[in-house]
């Protein structure tokens, strides 16, 4: 019963998430997406997507555990990033039509239908913590003291380098206009504490399994 649950939990969660990344290439804001250096990979969203998912599939547990000290974190930094930016702060978090600019009116910023955001936004994190919750063995101290922290500063230098590299190709622009509207300093810092927030959620996380 145990290993059906587990699933049909995954099975519905990658249904959703993949459905959910397919209605995206259907809005128009896909075209100019796509015609950016990096396309849809430059967004931190898409990334962790693609990670929520290959747990999903995978059939090898130790591969499995390896992949959620990325995707679970990630998914976890984004949904906390994402959410509260969209209700309180709009403008730091949706891509205008226009130029750059976090000065654009809430009209004018590029939305996604609701479905299509919790599919992408809400569906990994709630995913991923209930399967770790409810079907994973809690990661053991030398696992928190080594590989979690290590994961992490790797992943947050890749994700930094690749996200500078891809707006000195895009004009600039960067795929969040709370970074394109920062200098590098500041950039610096947002990498850094989302870095440092992935890896806290993480030893959080694993504190509260049971």
């Amino acid at each position: 019963m145990t290993r059906t649950i587990r699933i049909l939990l995954h099975s519905t969660a990658a249904v959703l998430m993949i459905n959910g990344y397919h209605g995206l290439t259907k809005l128009p804001i896909n075209t100019f997406i796509s015609s950016q250096y990096g396309g849809h990979l430059q967004y931190l969203t898409i990334q962790g997507l693609t990670l929520d998912l290959i747990p999903s599939m995978s059939t090898l547990k130790s591969l499995k555990r390896i992949l959620l000290y990325i995707s679970m974190p990630l998914s976890i930094v984004i949904s906390s990033i994402y959410w509260p930016l969209l209700l309180l702060a709009t403008q730091l978090i949706l891509q205008s039509d226009g130029e750059p600019s976090s000065s654009s009116e809430a009209s004018q910023l590029v939305r996604i239908p609701l479905h299509l955001d919790l599919a992408l936004h809400a569906v990994p994190a709630i995913t991923l913590l209930a399967d770790f919750l409810l079907f994973e063995r809690k990661y053991s101290r030398a696992e928190l003291l080594y590989g979690a922290p290590t994961v992490s500063i790797l992943y947050t230098i890749f994700y930094a380098w690749w996200v500078e590299r891809c707006a000195s190709f895009n004009d600039g622009r960067f795929p969040y206009p709370f970074l394109t509207d920062n200098p590098i300093e500041a950039r610096l810092a947002i990498y850094a504490g989302a870095g440092t927030l992935a890896f806290s959620s993480f030893w959080l996380i694993n504190k509260l399994h049971p």
